[in-house]
């Protein structure tokens, strides 16, 4: 028999020509080594298969038997395909409404199926839409013990004749063939971190002979996905070690300027990472520094005295803000103390007028300004600092990596301190920002008290109305919240507007309800927002656009209309902008829709304030794809690693990557050649991040 290796083209396998591999081709199988990392999507083994006899109701079971009818049959409204099937047991209904010629042409009676969804119950049990796999009897894992592999096979797949089982057949004749699958690690990395050889794994992810063998396969096969990604962050920061910049050595005459101004004294942890903050600025290498805090933790004055320090030792800083209202809302609380220590200190935004910004970027040219605020606008080509030393971006993942390099690269190897008020779960945080040293500030100000959380129906509201209207007679202030969501804004938008007419003619009358939404020109959020501050609006209706940058004291009730239609996190922001004084406050949700998911996220917001808590439920629920709002970042390739739920295995990985580069910083020993050529391939677009092409 003829041997092949990695790098053979599939189209050169026996049985599959060029019209397969075409197919193949356009799923990403071009070589052999492509095919063998075509990971099953899952495994039949006797501890995964349930008795017909045994299926529970509105559970997802897996069954394997034999079709004694099948055929189309006409409803008063529409066509189906339907079979049955037994295993000795009982008899199991699959209903398909859709895809009826594919399910028609591929099961036969007869036919022996592994089939698998959620049971249902009607005129006997059934699965609609099941997804199912044909088996021959030699593939019968009830009478051999074998644990058989599915893939994830596409209907163009099929129409080639490639089902489960002649994808099986195929894999399992390139096993047998292939010369050699060489080995990526040292010998050191597979025993300190208990790893079976790759060899061993891809083919037990493939043909494991039993359950102990797959699961050490998987365990490999997803440290190796972890590892690269780790490795990118090790030489990150390796090359960082290697940026020599100005040390920030000096306290400065600031930070005591702007210290004795302060109504209140530093929490612990304040003090504790402003210190980490320091120590590092003062180093003639790059600070690299994520700032992790809950909302309200005060973040914002760390970052003013790691600044103040920045600024005592002759150099500007730069903060850059993902939205002008946080840009104004930094500007206006740091504007109070820098005016007071004769920091200069100025904003630079998109609608910033041109007389204007032309003074500003002259200004930044000379020298004489030391502060500067500003969003994506701090980042055009005409922005230059005479000597930019510090960058402090907030909310740092809502830039992409380009544009936070694009403010870095505007200075001399500037010290770089990102923030966020989004807590990170430890996995997610040495996976997207592994390259970063992290602070956490994990203690509230004395003052700030729990805000007190409840959902509710909309029945419950003409009771809550009233509960706000006895806030608002002592003084205090509410907001009431509408989501805008993107496919829907105009409709979101209408109905946030027709709701402050309503709120304001006929729930409120007596009090002045204001409107705050995205559309509105700057000048008008910044009248609405400055009225609110000073309690001439006392009840506003706003849209997300208040998620992030509000710091009103006095606000005591925050109401979330739709409460449902928002992620964990994005709640607890919102509940960030109440309980910032030090009277109690209240975040009400309105749950108009009820659904298990949003129920049981609604639950977690009353249980807890804890961010970190919420930070690990969020991501559970949603992924980390759309952990932080967002799309899955482009870095992550991940075919069978999890994020949620591979902490220790990540742990691991992240510990053999920063001790792999610790040994071989550049990856030019001989023995790490076949990891390094890995790794080129598999970042290739992100090497200029590491130096070492």
């Amino acid at each position: 028999m003829p041997t092949v290796d990695l790098n053979t083209p599939v189209q050169y396998l026996k049985g599959v020509g060029p019209a397969r591999a075409k197919v193949l081709n356009e799923i990403g199988i071009v070589t052999v080594e492509d095919l063998l990392y075509y990971f099953p999507r899952r495994h039949l083994d006797r501890t995964t298969i349930t008795p017909i006899r045994s299926l529970v109701r509105d559970t997802t079971a897996t069954v394997i038997g034999k079709v004694e009818v099948c055929g189309e049959r006409k409803t008063r409204s529409r066509k189906l395909y339907q079979a049955v099937i037994s295993d000795g047991t009982g008899l199991l209904n699959l209903v398909w409404f859709n895809g009826i010629p594919w399910v028609k042409r591929s099961l036969q009676v007869g036919d022996r199926v592994a089939v698998h969804g959620k049971i249902e119950f009607f005129n006997g049990f059934q699965i609609v839409h099941p997804e199912y796999d044909l088996l021959n009897t030699n593939d019968d894992p009830l009478s051999t013990g074998r644990i058989i592999p599915l893939y994830p096979l596409t209907s163009e797949l099929k129409k080639v004749g490639l089902d489960n089982r002649r994808f099986r057949r195929m894999v399992y004749e390139v096993h047998k063939q292939v010369d050699e699958i060489p080995e990526l690690f040292p010998e050191w990395v597979l025993k300190a971190h208990h790893l079976v050889p790759r060899a061993t794994a891809l083919r037990d992810i493939h043909f494991a002979e039993q359950e102990s063998n797959l699961r050490k396969a998987i365990r490999r096969l997803k440290f190796d996905e972890h590892f690269f990604l780790q490795l990118l962050m090790a030489l990150r920061k390796e090359a960082l070690s290697r940026a020599g910049t100005k040390p920030l050595d000096k306290v400065g005459p600031y930070v005591k300027l702007i210290y004795d101004q302060l109504e209140f004294e530093l929490t612990a942890a304040q003090k504790r990472v402003l210190k980490e903050i320091r120590n590092d600025m003062a180093k003639p290498v790059v600070m690299n520094r994520l700032l992790q805090g809950d909302v309200g933790s005060g973040k914002t004055i760390v970052a003013l005295l790691a600044a103040a320090i920045a600024i005592g030792n002759g150099v500007q800083v730069a903060v850059m803000a993902p939205t002008e209202i946080l840009a104004h809302q930094h500007y206006a609380s740091l504007k109070r103390y820098t005016d007071a220590a004769e920091i200069t200190c100025a904003i630079l935004v998109g609608n910033t007028k041109t007389r204007e910004r032309e003074s500003i970027l002259k200004a930044l040219r000379e020298g004489r300004i030391d502060l500067i605020v500003g969003t994506h606008a701090l980042i055009q080509k005409d922005v230059k600092f005479r000597e930019l030393g510090l960058v402090i971006v907030d909310e740092q993942h809502r830039f992409g990596v380009v544009q936070r390099g694009d403010l870095i690269a505007k200075g001399l190897n500037p010290h770089f301190l990102a923030m966020t008020a989004t807590p990170i779960p430890r996995t997610l945080a040495i996976t997207y920002h592994g390259d970063m040293d992290l602070s956490i500030i994990d203690e509230l100000p004395r003052d700030r008290k729990p805000v007190i959380t409840k959902k509710v129906t909309p029945e419950r509201l003409p009771k809550v109305y009233q509960f706000i209207k006895d806030e608002v007679q002592k003084g205090r202030q509410c907001m009431i919240v509408y989501p805008l969501v993107e496919e829907t804004e105009k409709s979101d938008l209408a109905a946030a507007v027709e709701a402050h007419q309503q709120l304001a003619e006929q729930v409120f009358p007596e009090f002045v309800v204001g409107l705050i939404h995205g559309r509105m020109k700057k000048e008008e959020k910044d009248a609405i927002m400055d009225a609110y501050s000073r309690n001439e609006i006392q009840i506003l209706v706003a849209t997300t656009v208040i998620e992030v940058g509000i710091d009103i004291p006095n606000a005591t009730v925050m109401l979330i209309e739709h409460a449902e239609r928002f992620g964990l996190t994005q709640l607890h922001q919102l509940r960030g902008r109440v309980g910032r004084g030090s009277e109690k406050s209240y975040c009400i949700l309105v749950q108009r829709h009820y659904s298990e998911n949003s129920n049981k996220r609604l639950t977690i917001m009353e249980r807890t304030n804890d961010g970190f808590e919420i930070s690990d439920e969020d991501l559970k629920m949603r992924g980390p794809g759309e952990f932080f709002g967002i799309k899955q970042h482009g870095f992550l390739k991940y075919k069978i690693a999890d994020l949620v739920t591979d902490g220790p295995l990540i742990r691991d990985a992240r510990q053999a990557a920063f001790d792999l580069v610790a040994r071989d910083p550049h990856l030019r020993k001989p023995e790490h050649g076949l990891l390094r050529q890995r790794f080129l391939k598999e970042y290739q677009h992100m090497l200029e991040l590491v130096n070492i092409g």
